[in-house]
């Protein structure tokens, strides 16, 4: 299965929403080639995983990537839609640490906006 990414503007939040898998290869590619395209217009993102069934290292190695040039940048990633398994992967990985990650769109987006209060 092919992932499918899908970009839209919140106020001025940019929400990239993932759909299949994340794994080593073209889906990865592709994941980070996209973000770093909207990090070119955007400081602030929220990554939804909602509709990611799988994600390997290659995927992981990807979402560390994209997040320390985002850092790097002064731009933010934070993470939202994390299914049971990859909640676990991250938590196993130490990554949930690293990663700011949210129930849902909504407080992720508001997030940004407390931030800038």
């Amino acid at each position: 299965m092919n992932l499918k990414i899908e970009t839209r503007q919140i106020d001025r939040v940019t929400v990239v929403s993932c759909s299949g898998r994340i794994v080593f290869g073209e889906e990865a590619t592709a994941l980070r080639d996209n973000l770093k395209r909207v990090l070119t217009q955007s400081r602030s993102i929220v990554l939804n995983l909602s509709g990611v069934s799988y994600i390997d290292s290659g995927g992981l190695g990807t979402l560390v990537g994209v997040y320390s040039s985002a850092r790097s940048a002064g731009a933010d990633i934070k993470l939202t839609g994390l299914g049971h398994r990859i909640r676990d992967v991250l938590q196993i990985t130490k990554l949930a640490t690293v990663f700011e990650v949210y129930d849902n769109e909504q407080q992720a987006v508001a997030s940004f906006q407390k931030g800038a209060a």
